[in-house]
């Protein structure tokens, strides 16, 4: 028998309001749920795809009013099934879960790498609103990968700001990996906050780069997850014990620190170690 902890735990079914093509194999989906509406940046949704799955999909939107919605690299088999999603069909949430992105004021660099720009989306929304200069750096694979390069200039036009465009194969902006400009930013400036997400070993190598400067990270890391609520276990951390799910996503340098699994491996379906 399922159990349910929170009144966000029961599973509602919501009809897709609006459904959009970001780039190659992504799209983003939109929907109203108030709950959904009402969560943090950096929280994340377990979405039930009828007849498929149910994942886990940070939120790319949050707000206004009871508006809410995810971005999807389509790449298994419940990503591909929501690609073929349309205006006015339905799926499920439960959620939001986990813990969240901690705004600060000052001087921030945001590094996102390829779909882990989504869950940043509304990070940077909610920082432009306090006394922030925001760097960001994107990175992607390809130019065809871009996504949210409307939005992203719309919010950095509201302070002052930097944007930086890397690709894996040189087709747009700096030919290179997201974390690649990172050495040099931080040889330049004294940021008050870096916050990234994206594959974990690019994250890893911010991480480390900033922990030698002294400067606190915002990680949002992922993993496998079957319940989204601590009680399968999958998405452990060892050695803490720590999970994604319900401890994370979001986790700060000193948990970073500890994590001896950050940026070196994962786990799959059937709990096995993989490395990165």
């Amino acid at each position: 028998m399922l159990v349910y902890h929170t009144p966000a735990d029961y599973p509602r079914i919501v009809q897709l309001e609006n459904v959009e093509k970001n780039a190659v194999d992504i799209k983003s989906f939109a929907f109203q749920d108030p709950r959904s509406a009402d969560a943090k940046p950096g929280q994340f949704l377990m979405v039930w795809v009828p007849g498929v799955d149910e994942i886990p999909l940070g939120l790319s939107s949050i707000g206004p009013e009871d508006n809410a919605g995810f971005t999807v690299l389509k790449l298994g088999k419940a990503t591909s099934a929501l690609n073929e999603k349309k205006r006015g069909d339905i799926i499920g949430v439960r959620g939001p879960y986990g813990t969240s992105f901690t705004a600060v004021s000052g001087k921030i660099l945001v590094v996102a790498g390829g779909i882990g720009v989504a869950p940043l989306m509304p990070l940077t929304e909610a920082l432009v609103k306090r006394k922030t200069e925001i760097t960001l750096v994107f990175g992607v694979k390809t130019s065809e990968k871009l996504l949210f390069m409307d939005r992203i200039k719309e919010i950095l036009s509201k302070v002052k700001s930097r944007l930086i465009i890397t690709t894996d194969d040189g087709s747009f902006g700096v030919k290179g990996l997201a974390s690649d400009p990172v050495k040099g930013l931080l040889e330049e400036n004294k940021f008050s906050m870096i916050y990234t997400c994206g594959k974990e070993p690019m994250m890893y190598e911010v991480f480390k780069q900033a922990d030698r400067k002294g400067i606190p990270v915002q990680a949002s890391l992922e993993r496998f997850m079957k319940c989204g609520i601590g009680i399968c276990g999958q998405c452990v951390l060892d050695p803490l014990g720590l999970m994604v799910c319900k401890d994370g996503p979001i986790f700060q340098s000193e948990t970073l620190r500890k994590i001896t699994d950050f940026g070196v491996y994962s786990r799959t379906a059937s709990g096995k170690r993989i490395h990165l």
